[in-house]
Formats: C-alpha cells, structure tokens, sequence
C-alpha cells in the first residue's frame, strides 16, 4: 500500500484527500494543512514511488504503470481507512489521477478540485514530451526534470514552487522516473476522453493566470461542461498554485468544498 497522512477532525465527517503531480510528493501541501484540517479531515497520499512510497514500491510494483493502477492505488487506502467517499484536490498530473478515480468509482468522489489540471498537451508540450522519450535512457533524470519545471514554471514569482518539485524530485530513482514517463504514451487519448464526457460530479479548476501550457484547454473544456465545471483564475500565478497564492487558493477550495459536504 502506499504511503499516505492522516490530520484528523473530531468535529467533521468530511474527508479531502490530496493527490500531489509527478515528482512531487504530499509535502508540497504544507500550506493547505493547517486551513484544512479546521474544517475537514484531511488525507496526504504519496504516490508510487513519491516521498514516503518510494521504498516500499521499489520492491511491491514492477508491472507496467497506467493510470488505472496509480487510481487503484488511492482507493486501496480509502478501502483500508474506511472511507466511504471524499472530496479530492489535486495538483498537476495528480488532477489526472483524480479524474482517473472518478471515471472508475464516481461514487467515492464527491466533489473535484484541480488545480493545474492537465485537460491537453499543446504544441509546447508535446515536443517537451518527445525530447523526454528520446532521452530518458541518456540523461540523469534530474536533468529532464529540471528542465521540464523550467518550461512549465519559467518566471520568477514561479521559483518556490519550481524548486520545491526539483527536490522532491531527487527523492526519485531513475527506473521510476522511467516508469512515470512512460504514462505519456497513454495521456493523449485519456485527456481526449476526459474533454469529451463531463461527469456529474462537481468540479472546481484552480488555475494560474501565467499557467500557459495548460489554462487555455481547461478554459475550453469548461465552457463545455458548464454543469458540473466552473473555474477560478489566480493572478501573478503559475502552474502549482497551491504553492505559489496558498491563500486564496485555501479560501476558495475550503469554500467550494463546503457547499457540496452535505452530498
């Protein structure tokens, strides 16, 4: 089983599990904690392979990684806990394990906040993706890494959060970045999915305004799927806003999630 943190509230039933990106690990929560967990109780996972999980699934996972499997691994520790159903809030490729979870089991998932939700990999990204494939067997895998956060977090007001995932990232072992990279080969026709089926969950995007790589396809996709889906744009914000603007990032989720609790 995977790694995961429990901050629990006496006062509350509710429960908002947290599902961090690729790299990261559930420490790049530290900011969410605190806020949470007033109002909530409050689950930390770690990853395949991601902070805590990294030893224990060096030996326990071998097989070829999916989505599938990574959501599968979630609602193996919500069996374990015990936990009926919760909101979710997930950042980067974590949104995409979410997504994942709620395709597969949508009544465990009451509500849905992604914040920098990969919906599309446009031009930038995709090139980025084929130098990755070209040359993850080469390079340090530190080395793709730190440019990928280059690309995707390339300002100043950016560096916290540019850093904070670089040495979350030294944490990784080369086989399991390789094994991570690999999902790219599955990515495109699941975000083609996820843009095409709007589920009857409510879901929030939590989006940086300079997030350009990846806020112009959420924008699309909301528009769509304006039933269950709205949008909050952050200012002087970037890809991991949850890091960057935690502040109004609290706010807004804790606000969101508090008017669908009683579901």
């Amino acid at each position: 089983m995977i790694s995961y943190t429990l901050y629990t509230n006496e006062s509350s039933d509710e429960w908002v599990t947290f599902v961090h990106g690729a790299g990261g690990s559930s420490s790049i929560w530290f900011k969410q904690i605190r806020e949470f967990q007033k109002h909530f109780n409050v689950l930390l996972l770690d990853l395949r392979g991601h902070g805590n999980s990294n030893q224990q699934i060096k030996k326990a996972f071998k097989q070829k990684y999916t989505f599938a499997s990574i959501a599968n691994d979630v609602l193996e520790v919500l069996d374990f806990l015990k936990i009926k159903n919760a909101h979710f809030v997930g950042i980067s490729l974590g949104s995409i394990v979410i997504r994942q979870l709620a395709e597969m089991h949508p009544e465990r998932v009451k509500s849905m906040i992604l914040g920098g939700a990969i919906l599309k990999m446009n031009f930038r990204s995709q090139i980025l993706m084929r130098l990755g494939n070209l040359f993850k067997y080469i390079l340090p895998y530190l080395v793709l890494y730190k440019f990928f956060a280059f690309v995707i977090m390339p300002k100043k007001n950016h560096k916290q959060s540019r850093l904070l995932f670089i040495n979350e990232a030294k944490k990784l072992y080369q086989k399991e970045f390789i094994k991570w990279f690999k999902l790219t080969a599955e990515i495109n026709p699941l975000l083609r999915w996820f843009r095409q089926m709007e589920l009857n969950i409510p879901t929030l995007y939590v989006m940086g305004r300079e997030d350009y790589m990846f806020l112009p396809s959420v924008r699309k996709v909301v528009e769509q799927h304006y039933k269950s889906s709205q949008l909050f744009v952050i200012e002087n914000c970037g890809h991991v806003v949850n890091v960057e603007q935690p502040n109004i990032f609290n706010e807004v989720v804790i606000s969101f999630i508090c008017k669908w609790e009683s579901i």
